[in-house]
């Protein structure tokens, strides 16, 4: 399993490092037309054909996964950070803030996380700029992805609170506030950075299913999810 391991975490790296190039690899950009060559083939010049307005495929495919890979991680660190937030501090605090955040948290996870995402989707206007419509999409996605993460985070922090080094911290004279983001975040490090881990692919999943329906980053941006869409009428 460990040789496996390493040649998955090699081809992410090398994935990584090709999109990350794109401008390098694919100089002429995902926007430029070739007029002359719509819908063709692959071929020496493109090597996975054009799209039918005669768009270059692999240019398109490598800034495509260049935005995934760059804005699905920070979408999933917005998620963590409001996670770590909300369920962290419920179950820190325990009692009524506790009952109260869960609460709120069950009514989200209790509705379908991808018809939730798309009706907020929905709700927002659609004919805005490329740059505008990116920034909305992680966004939601980040501001509506950390439901599972807080009931992990705050079983987690409810721990905690009574364990031995809380007590003596307490009685040294620590103020709460002072408690909570010195002694219990760092403590809940492990279980964040699983969390956020956890969550890119599930972002990038999302967004891939927004774009399919249209409703995630606008054209000419290319995204995974409008690059399926194309695919529609093959």
């Amino acid at each position: 399993m460990k040789i496996w391991r390493r040649v998955a975490c090699a081809v992410l790296l090398l994935v990584v490092g090709v999109s990350l190039g794109a401008t390098f690899v694919a100089p002429a950009g995902y926007a430029r037309q070739y007029r002359e060559a719509a819908d063709a083939p692959p071929s020496r010049q493109h090597w996975l054909g054009t799209d039918d307005i005669g768009r270059d495929r692999f240019a398109r495919v490598l800034y495509g996964t260049r935005l995934s890979l760059l804005l699905a991680p920070a979408a999933a660190l917005l998620s963590t950070l409001m996670a770590a937030v909300i369920g962290g501090l419920a179950g820190y605090l325990g009692g009524m803030f506790q009952r109260a955040a869960m609460t709120v948290t069950d009514l989200f996870l209790s509705l379908p996380w991808l018809f939730l995402l798309i009706t907020v989707r929905a709700l927002l206007p659609l004919n805005v700029s490329p740059l505008v419509s990116v920034l909305a999409t992680f966004l939601i996605l980040g501001m509506l992805g950390w439901t599972s993460a807080a009931r992990v985070l705050c079983a987690s922090a409810a721990c905690l609170r009574d364990s031995d080094f809380l007590r003596q911290a307490r009685a040294s004279g620590i103020p709460g506030a002072r408690l909570f983001w010195i002694h219990v975040l760092p403590n809940l490090k492990p279980v964040l950075l699983a969390q956020f881990w956890i969550s890119i692919p599930v972002f990038i999943l999302s967004e891939a299913n927004l774009g399919i329906l249209g409703l995630g980053v606008a054209e000419p941006m290319p995204s995974w999810g409008s690059l399926l869409k194309e695919l529609e009428g093959l």
